[in-house]
């Protein structure tokens, strides 16, 4: 086995997914990549085996990251791969914008399902996967720190991830297993493009972020690839916002 790391991204195929990625194939990581879409992943793939950074191992299956045994056989496959696991990301959700009276029980389920079940899965089978230690990434979101109109399951979800983070750290630290969260504010990714190709919704948007514009896929995936290197090593239990200011930050103020 090569002592390169391999890192484990469930959910690749969104933006911050693809951008992760490209950032942890071109620094010479072996990459175990699954979503739901099968068409997708192997784009994906064949991006990166074809790219200037083509040289580490990529492998891709299709996977429910709602599903515990799924996602469990998902990372058990890292065994097949050169390098040795030492992180897992969950990528894995979605946006739901709606308020509370207007939201069925079947869209609320799927944004349990999608948010939090599939953290809570990937958690549980990294556990089992990295015995001896490594890095989970999960994503949060700002809307869990703040109260915003509209965004109810959304919240629930995403702050279920956060609360999830923070007692996986506290259980798997005695096997050097670290567990933190990214929490992102308005990000120009596919999944968002409802609001960023929206003028109104957009400027709604932004007014919210104090520094005043939508972040990109990168800046959140450079944010996780810290926390799964060594320079992170005494980090974990934290969720990490990355958000323009929306989480933390009241008004913009005039100098």
């Amino acid at each position: 086995m090569s002592d390169r790391p391999c890192y484990a991204l469930i959910g690749a195929t969104g933006g911050i997914g693809r951008a992760l990625a490209h950032r942890l194939h071109a620094r010479g990581a072996d990459l175990l990549i699954g979503a739901r879409r099968g068409e997708q992943l192997s784009e994906l793939r064949q991006e990166l085996l074809t790219g200037p950074e083509a040289g580490p191992a990529v492998d891709a299956h299709a996977v429910d990251a709602r599903d515990f045994d799924a996602v469990a056989t998902f990372l058990a496959r890292a065994k097949e791969m050169p390098g040795t696991l030492k992180g897992v990301v969950n990528l894995a959700g979605s946006s739901f914008i709606r308020p509370a009276h207007r939201t069925s029980a079947e869209q609320y389920d799927d944004v349990i399902a999608t948010n939090l079940t599939t953290a809570f899965a990937a958690v549980r089978a990294s556990a089992k996967a990295m015995r001896k230690g490594g890095s989970v990434v999960l994503l949060s979101s700002a809307v869990a720190d703040i109260g915003l109109a509209s965004h109810e399951a959304l919240a629930a979800a995403k702050g279920g991830v956060a609360a999830l983070a923070r007692s996986a750290a506290a259980t798997y630290a005695t096997q050097g297993l670290r567990v933190n969260a990214v929490a992102p504010g308005l990000v120009e990714t596919p999944m968002t493009s409802g609001i960023t190709d929206n003028e109104i919704a957009l400027k709604a948007s932004l007014a919210l972020h104090p520094l005043s514009r939508v972040g990109q896929p990168n800046e959140v995936a450079s944010l996780i690839d810290w926390l799964l290197t060594e320079d992170a090593s005494w980090v974990t239990g934290q969720v990490w916002g990355i958000d323009g200011g929306l989480g933390r930050v009241k008004g913009k103020g005039r100098v």
